[in-house]
């Protein structure tokens, strides 16, 4: 199952109040360990179903292997491992972004993905201070929605693993 989002800019409307105008940005959703999560839609590619991976010896363990993507070779991201968070069950299928970083694609395993979101950059904060180290690590701030915390991954960081093990 693939399924192609459309690509979209950064949308301004109109604010109402003052004539002024709101910045807003557009992002894919997913859940991760009932955490919700969110990727610029720009830098996401493709939303996939349940794929065969290929592991790849001596690979760091966020990284699950490799997925053949019409012809593409894609590195399959553990993101829950990445997070430092338990292992999915077995019997939960899950789901992947994929996303271009540098020319090469990454495929990054969720629980599930939901819905695009256009957010105010006005309702934008930076990570809070008790947010995880690693979440902050690998995030540039958070959106509070209606009872929701939504971080905002930032895919370069995710995919990189120059800090594990303190490195």
């Amino acid at each position: 199952m693939s399924r192609q989002l459309p690509a979209t800019a950064t949308v301004t409307r109109p604010r109402g109040d003052n004539g002024g105008s709101v910045s807003s940005r557009d992002f894919v959703t997913m859940s991760i360990a009932e955490q919700m999560f969110g990727i610029p839609v720009l830098q996401v590619q493709d939303v996939l179903g349940q794929q065969r991976i290929t592991r790849i010896p001596l690979a760091p363990p966020e990284v699950a292997g490799s997925l053949n993507l019409r012809g593409r070779i894609v590195t399959a991201i553990d993101v829950r491992m990445r997070l430092s968070l338990p292992p999915r069950p077995r019997d939960a299928p899950g789901m992947s972004i994929v996303v271009d970083l540098k020319g090469e694609l990454y495929s990054l395993m969720v629980d599930s993905v939901g819905e695009v979101l256009s957010l105010n950059d006005r309702d934008f904060e930076r990570n809070p201070a008790t947010l995880d180290l690693r979440w902050r690590q690998v995030s540039s701030g958070i959106y509070r929605l209606n009872n929701k915390l939504m971080v905002v991954l930032d895919v370069e960081r995710l995919l990189d693993f120059s800090d594990l093990d303190g490195g």
